[in-house]
Formats: structure tokens, C-alpha cells, sequence
């Protein structure tokens, strides 16, 4: 018996994107949480893994569109279980088994070659 081995998805988007180079400014879960394409003069994020993409370009993440639960926020386990529930959009994804981590790596690269990544979710809370 002869082991397959799966050729690595390339993700590559139909028409080729100019991306910035990835930043890693702190950005506050406040500020992103306003950040969901409903807040007008904020840009629309969604973050995976900790890492912030600039999805404000793509109306499937604006206030109406099909992915909107993923903005302003961590959405990290809801992609790695093929989730659209809220209560899934969360940042923790360490206890999912490794078939779930594989798809949530998947996601990132996707992400990855279409949307500028704008900073990092800051871990520190915000000072008064």
C-alpha cells in the first residue's frame, strides 16, 4: 500500500493582489471590535491567529454580507471548525484537533495572499 501524499493547496487568488508588508502594530480588542464594517470611518478587520487582515475591500465582510461574523474580532476557531455561528468566533483554537488546526493554517495562507496584514491583536489590556 502505497501512501498518498497531498500536494500543498497554493491558495493563489484568480487575479494577482499587491500587498503591503505585514505590519505588527499592537492593535486593542476595543479598537477591532470596531472594526466590524458597521462603524463608519473604521475599517473592516478580521483577525486569525492573532494576526489582523484589512478585509474593508471585499463587501462579504460588510455589514451584510456572508462572512460579516468573522469582523471585529478573533475569529480563529469559527474558521477552523467551517463555523458562521458567533458563539464560535473566538481566539482560541489550541485545543482543536490537528485536522481542525490544518484547516485554520489553510484559512491563514488564504487570507494571507489577499488581505494586508494591518498589526497583531494586543494581548495587553488597555491602560486608563
Amino acid at each position: 500500500m502505497t501512501d498518498q501524499i497531498e500536494e500543498p493547496k497554493k491558495f493563489e487568488p484568480k487575479k494577482p493582489v499587491a500587498l503591503a508588508a505585514p505590519k505588527d502594530d499592537p492593535i486593542s480588542a476595543d479598537y477591532l471590535a470596531k472594526c466590524d464594517g458597521t462603524n463608519e470611518g473604521y475599517p473592516t478587520y478580521v483577525a486569525i491567529k492573532g494576526k489582523v487582515f484589512d478585509v474593508s475591500g471585499n463587501s462579504a465582510y460588510g455589514p451584510k454580507g456572508q462572512y460579516h461574523v468573522f469582523t471585529g474580532k478573533d475569529s480563529s476557531r469559527a474558521l477552523a471548525q467551517s463555523s458562521l455561528k458567533l458563539e464560535d468566533c473566538r481566539a482560541e483554537w489550541e485545543d482543536l484537533d490537528d485536522n481542525q488546526k490544518k484547516v485554520l493554517n489553510d484559512w491563514f495562507t488564504f487570507f494571507s495572499k489577499r488581505y494586508p496584514i494591518v498589526g497583531v491583536v494586543s494581548t495587553e489590556s488597555a491602560s486608563l
